[in-house]
């Protein structure tokens, strides 16, 4: 395995954690996310899309849809709109 696969790992290891301690402790949680995109950054990774989808890409919270993320459907887009820093972001509906 090289370092990155390794990495990888590792940034998937902290997400689920993020997942797990959510709950109880938003920042903590924040705290992983930030951990990951560190470790990703530093090795030049890029991260696949279903983590990307986890945490804002303004304030980098970890993002849970009825808690701290609102999901519309808007002109067949899906709008991604953080509680937490208030700004939003679009994706195409495929």
């Amino acid at each position: 395995m090289s370092n990155k696969d390794d990495a990888l790992q590792e940034i998937e290891y902290l997400f689920n954690q993020s997942y797990k301690v959510f709950h109880k402790d938003k920042k903590l949680a924040n705290k992983y996310v930030q951990h990951a995109r560190k470790i990703a950054m530093s090795l030049n990774i890029k991260l696949p899309s279903e983590i990307k989808r986890q945490f804002c890409k303004h304030c980098y919270s970890y993002l849970v849809p009825g808690n701290n993320l609102r999901v519309r459907i808007n002109k067949n887009k899906i709008v991604y709109y953080c509680l937490e820093c208030k700004k939003f972001w679009r994706k195409p509906n495929n």
